[in-house]
């Protein structure tokens, strides 16, 4: 096993559930349903200052050099945009937090560059229908940071994961950082009346 090989096998085990979180209907739900450029912007807002306090918490105790580094230029990066004031943490942030041993914390930062990569790839295409393509240039960028964070995992991935459970242990937290965003997917969704499993 290697970082590319670990990366296609999990976008392909969880390609139902990816490919939701890729749609119109994410947005949706992390707005509220208030779908207007200053709500989405307040709901990545929400995100980004999530991903940063989890990766900053990472990396001032985690032993392992290249993975204190690899979480500490992540959370700088979520913190050019995240959102001041109190928030509720969402769920995969929760299911991030919940991770310990570098293994497994590296498998949950690459399953959540691939859901905000989702994410914020529909939040461009909001933008560019909402006619503000300034915006849209804004979260393209945002986008391109994330890729590289995912860059930045998949190397972490093949400096920490020497064995065969150091693998497993990074697919645990990759899986629980993808099902803990579908899980909120769809409960939100389902709170507000709309039925997310028809939704592709």
């Amino acid at each position: 096993m290697n970082a590319p090989e670990f990366t296609e096998t999990v976008r392909d085990d969880h390609e139902t559930p990816l490919s939701r979180l890729g749609s119109s209907k994410w947005v949706y739900a992390l707005t509220g349903g208030e779908m207007a450029g200053d709500a989405v912007e307040a709901a990545w807002a929400v995100e980004a200052r999530a991903a940063c306090e989890t990766f900053e918490a990472w990396a001032a105790d985690d032993p392992t050099e290249e993975a204190e580094r690899a979480f500490a230029d992540v959370a700088a990066f979520a913190a050019e945009h995240g959102g001041d004031g109190e928030a509720e943490t969402p769920p995969t942030y929760e299911a991030l937090a919940d991770l310990t041993g570098t293994a497994a914390r590296a498998g949950g930062l690459l399953a959540w560059t691939l859901v905000a990569e989702k994410t914020l790839a529909q939040m461009v295409g909001f933008f560019v229908g909402d006619a503000d393509p300034s915006t849209a240039n804004t979260f393209r960028d945002r986008k391109s940071g994330v890729r590289e964070a995912r860059e930045t995992a998949e190397v972490l991935l093949d400096e920490v994961c020497s064995d065969d459970d150091a693998w497993a242990a990074a697919r645990t937290g990759a899986d629980a950082v993808v099902e803990a965003a579908y899980a909120d997917y769809v409960d939100t969704l389902e709170s507000m009346g709309i039925k997310p499993k028809n939704v592709c």
